[in-house]
């Protein structure tokens, strides 16, 4: 049987949008090519992510797909240090070669600098695939990565297109104010105007030059079988402008039935607005470039007894680096030596620098304070906790709300929707109303003041804005139907260590057998539960015996064979198992329990030897996270392991009224699917690896980023400092970001309800119409922009 082949995603930019419809239309185009099997198109993000299979496809094929479609993928350029070449000859042959790979647009060596620059439409081509033709060739070749120029070349490509909107719209403005000039003479009560012909002649470059870009976007559009907004504006200013141009050049021009002006400033307009609005989108993503500045470009690597200044990408795992007072930190790590304060704000939103010394762990990005710190790399490049963070956020800023996609649908008719009601206006007027000047006016402003733009822009700058400005406040959120989820949640479920207690165990008492404590923690050894590691840091002082076997029971504790010994260390759930009488102990441990501590029960040979008493204390912020969360109307549940007794006296601590307590790993999901089925949305919120199903099971898993890898991979949402009371912001940011996107779809729909009317009844100019429908997107794009305003 052959085996399945494993999907694959590219993520291409894409440029030409410019409206709702645009992207509904490229997601059908592409969801159509062979292979694929599915595609998601963000205006607001202007991307692409596509999930096919190689084998019936290749992202070129994708990219052609976008090409016919009307619109364009950008190159992307690789550099790339060549070694081996010798003359001339090389560097010619290896152009040739780089050249023939697929998909290739252009490929230059330099002889003298060693470098070779290759350009090809981004997200086509793997860097692996040039190092290998490179390697085929003779040669060797090293990729040279900078994520900083290649943030510089964006920032570079942006201003430029800015400049090039700002001065064809102060052109367009400039040409379109003559033309204002005798509207307004007219208005009030002048006999002047400009001459007929001198209105064509300033007219026509902002119609066919300034505004070609329309007519290109419209038949891009109608070529791949749909409408968007280009097709609006170049239909109606075109009536406006042809009707006008007729009546010159037959000689019945007189102000009354010119419509230069109408054309010219709807073009005018719609530019400012479009102008404004790559500003504000531009804006809404600036957290990515935000986070993206917080990695360092250079880190100094002790090197054979030396400091040697590397590429911050170049350091390796276990490398040791040096950061000095007010660097910031190039890898995630630990301190080896050294002790400071670091301030880690803009990754954990900790707004206060917090002390480091010894042994304690780093994150790349933050800012070293006033101590030398020598510092072991655990974590580099993509793997830095930063570079997760962009990562995450990129992702969630790429994905759909759910209520997207119903607005995709209406944006996909939307455009034949209101040609025809232009049609039907015109008719209205012109057969029942008799008055062709009213019926054409009714029918341009109609095409006009339609705007899908608003509909489109609506939901992704929300999301875009939201995720962002959570990501500064330590809260990671994955994706868009987690945030949306995150809105609805009515009951929070916390795992218990390390979520609501710090995680960092400690032995507050021993009972029984002298022998139990050497016993006990010569067993763990193998173990990296935390409790295993505070039972191990109290035995510090003894000499430990090597256990011949070890097993860890998940739940229950862990077995193991100790000079020839069979030693048991678990829960009272383990012992009862296998049948030992805890009578003897019960007494004390009960009050042990009581007091919110953990008991650990340890037998040898069949026999009890006694118990360890472990202290886990809750975090200092965890109390007043329960309170917050029930302020809100989210009732709190704590669903532990651990035994009732100590799970009852942490939730009475902690104000926590619902305890589902000696739950074993495996059944924590079947929990949290019993509280699903109680008809309540719930937030699963932990931190281990025990934790990831019950977190993939809730409507929301929510994973501490103090906890391991796969709680985060599981999880819909990351609180970066593992801080509880994130939780409570978390819930916020979402209601708030959901609160923006409800209200700018209602703007946009009301916006389009009432003005759509209104223009067809003739109570709107086309001049007025146009200058609605450009400042309708911008609107919505502003007022996605004061959840930047949000502070938990």
């Amino acid at each position: 049987m052959a085996a399945a082949r494993a999907e694959s995603l590219v993520s291409l930019p894409i440029r030409g949008m410019t409206c709702a419809a645009c992207s509904t239309r490229l997601e059908k185009v592409l969801g159509k090519v062979e292979g694929v099997s599915a595609a998601t198109v963000s205006l607001a993000a202007e991307q692409a992510d596509i999930h096919f299979d190689r084998g019936r496809t290749t992202p070129l094929h994708l990219v052609e797909a976008v090409t016919k479609a009307g619109f364009a993928v950008p190159d992307d350029m690789v550099e790339m240090g060549i070694g081996g070449m010798t003359c001339a000859a090389c560097s010619t042959r290896l152009e040739k070669v780089l050249g023939k790979v697929a998909g290739v647009a252009e490929a230059s060596v330099n002889l003298a600098t060693e470098h070779a620059m290759v350009r090809f439409p981004a997200g086509t081509i793997a860097a692996a695939d040039l190092i290998l033709a490179v390697e085929r060739a003779g040669f060797t070749a090293q990729l040279v990565q900078n994520a900083d120029e290649q943030m510089a070349r964006e920032e570079r490509a942006y201003e430029a297109d800015l400049r090039r909107q700002t001065w064809r719209f102060l052109l367009s403005a400039a040409l379109t104010l003559p033309l204002v000039a005798t509207m307004v003479a007219h208005m009030l009560g002048l006999d002047w105007s400009v001459p007929g012909w001198a209105q064509m002649a300033s007219s026509s470059p902002v119609q066919f030059w300034i505004g070609w870009r329309f007519y290109a976007g419209a038949w891009s559009s109608l070529r791949g079988g749909a409408g968007n907004m280009d097709v609006l504006v170049a239909l109606g200013t075109t009536a406006a402008w042809g009707v006008s141009a007729w009546v010159v050049v037959t000689g019945q021009d007189h102000h009354g039935n010119l419509y230069f002006e109408g054309a010219a400033v709807v073009i005018t307009l719609v530019l400012l607005g479009k102008l404004l609005e790559s500003r504000a989108k531009r804006s809404a993503a600036g957290a990515i470039r935000a986070l993206m500045k917080l990695r360092p470009d250079t880190a100094r690597v002790e090197r054979d007894d030396r400091l040697v200044q590397v590429p911050a990408d170049s350091v390796a795992l276990g490398d040791v680096v040096q950061v000095r007072p007010g660097e910031r930190i190039p890898v995630d790590g630990v301190v080896v030596d050294g002790a400071s304060q670091v301030d880690e704000s803009l990754i954990t939103g900790e707004s206060l620098p917090v002390a480091r010394e010894t042994g304690d762990a780093v994150v790349a990005g933050a800012v070293n304070g006033d101590g030398l710190l020598r510092i072991q790399a655990v974590r580099v490049g993509g793997e830095s906790t930063i570079s997760r963070i962009i990562r995450m956020v990129q992702g969630a800023q790429a994905t759909k709300a759910p209520v997207q996609k119903q607005v995709d649908r209406i944006s996909a008719i939307f455009v034949p929707v209101v040609v025809v009601l232009a049609a039907l206006s015109f008719l209205g007027w012109w057969l029942v109303g008799n008055n062709l000047h009213h019926a054409f006016v009714a029918a341009v402003s109609v095409l006009v003041i339609a705007c899908p733009c608003a509909l489109g822009l609506a939901t992704p700058t929300a999301l875009m804005v939201g995720t962002g400005t959570a990501a500064r406040h330590g809260i990671l959120i994955k994706d868009a139907e987690a945030l949306e989820m995150a809105c609805a949640v009515t009951v929070a479920v916390f795992d218990k260590t390390g979520t609501l207690t710090l995680g960092k165990p400690s032995v507050v008492s021993v009972q029984g057998e002298p022998e139990l404590l050497l016993l006990a923690a010569s067993a763990q050894q193998g173990s990296e539960h935390p409790l295993a590691g505070a039972v191990l840091a109290h035995a510090a002082d003894l000499t430990l015996l090597r256990p011949d076997s070890f097993r860890a029971l998940p739940g229950r504790g862990v077995e193991a064979q100790v000079q020839g010994r069979d030693v048991l260390v678990g829960s009272p759930r383990l012992m009862a198992e296998r049948a030992l009488d805890m009578a003897s102990f019960a007494a004390q441990a009960t009050l042990e329990e009581e007091q919110g501590r953990t008991v650990m029960w340890v037998a040898a040979d069949n026999v009890l030897l006694g118990y360890i008493a472990v202290a886990d204390p809750v975090k200092p912020s965890a109390r007043q996270a329960i309170a917050d969360l029930v302020a809100m109307g989210v009732i709190p549940v704590l669903l532990t392991g651990d035994n009732a007794r100590a799970a009852d006296a942490v939730a009475q601590q902690l104000g926590i009224t619902r305890v589902i307590a000696e739950v074993l790993p495996e059944d924590k999901a079947a929990e949290i699917e019993r509280l699903k089925a109680e008809g309540a949305v719930v937030a699963m919120v932990g931190d281990g690896v025990n934790d990831a199903p019950a977190l993939a099971a809730a409507h929301v898993g929510v994973a501490m980023g103090t906890g391991t890898d796969v709680a985060m991979q599981a999880a819909g949402i990351t609180l970066v400092k593992g801080d509880p009371a994130l939780l409570a912001s978390a819930l916020s940011v979402s209601r708030a970001t959901r609160a923006k996107i409800r209200q700018n779809l209602f703007w946009a729909f009301i916006y389009n309800v009432v003005a759509i009317p209104a223009s067809a009844l003739g109570m709107l100019t086309p001049v007025i119409a146009g200058a609605a429908m450009a400042f309708s997107s911008v609107s919505v794009v502003s007022n996605s922009l004061l959840l930047r305003r949000w502070r938990g």
